[in-house]
């Protein structure tokens, strides 16, 4: 009997100590959520190398705004995000939208970033001390003590400055599908 307590022992701590580990690496649930006023914000941003600053007060007075946040430029499923959205970049501007991708990497990062796999497509913005990033709630939760990245995290804003789609998951493609589809239905919507 004593060796059944101890494995059933053991075996608690074991399985508690991986719901631990879980929950302090798990991703951020994107708490804004569809009809949420989205937080104002300007950062550093990049374009074909060319550094400037993006408002999103000045990107909505032109249409709805898809914004993106990504964990690490240069990473296998940055690079694959980064390609599949620059590949559908002329779509979302077709859709009247503005694209832009955020990281908390530093600019120099994504102004190579922004050439090699964004294709010079659409901005990147910086956001290294993770201030707009967690005004998203787009923050991957990290074990105390160390550092967090953003989250992979979509949302379209409409140009009425409220969050209209959220999308947030692992597949970088479905980001662009989803974020997309909304894009062409804000622009159906709109008066010609």
């Amino acid at each position: 009997m004593m060796v059944i307590g101890k494995r059933f022992l053991a075996g608690g701590i074991a399985c508690a100590l991986g719901l631990a580990a879980s929950v302090l690496v798990a991703p951020a649930f994107a708490a804004l959520k569809p009809g949420t006023r989205a937080p104002d914000f300007s950062a550093d941003a990049v374009v074909g190398g060319t550094r400037f600053s993006f408002a999103l007060s000045d990107a909505l007075k032109k249409g709805p705004v898809v914004l993106y946040f990504f964990p690490k430029a240069f990473t296998t499923g940055c690079t694959a995000e980064a390609h599949d959205f620059a590949a559908a970049a002329s779509q979302f501007s077709a859709a009247g939208a503005t694209l832009i991708g955020m990281s908390g990497d530093d600019i120099e990062t994504l102004q190579r970033f922004s050439i090699q796999e964004c294709s010079s497509s659409f901005p990147v913005a910086a956001d290294p001390g993770l201030r707009i990033i967690r005004s998203y709630d787009a923050v991957m939760l990290r074990i105390p003590g160390i550092v967090g990245i953003s989250d992979r995290v979509s949302y379209v804003i409409g140009t009425d400055g409220r969050i209209s789609y959220v999308y947030q998951g692992s597949d970088p493609e479905k980001h662009v599908q989803n974020t997309l589809a909304e894009a062409q239905r804000l622009s159906a919507m709109r008066p010609r």
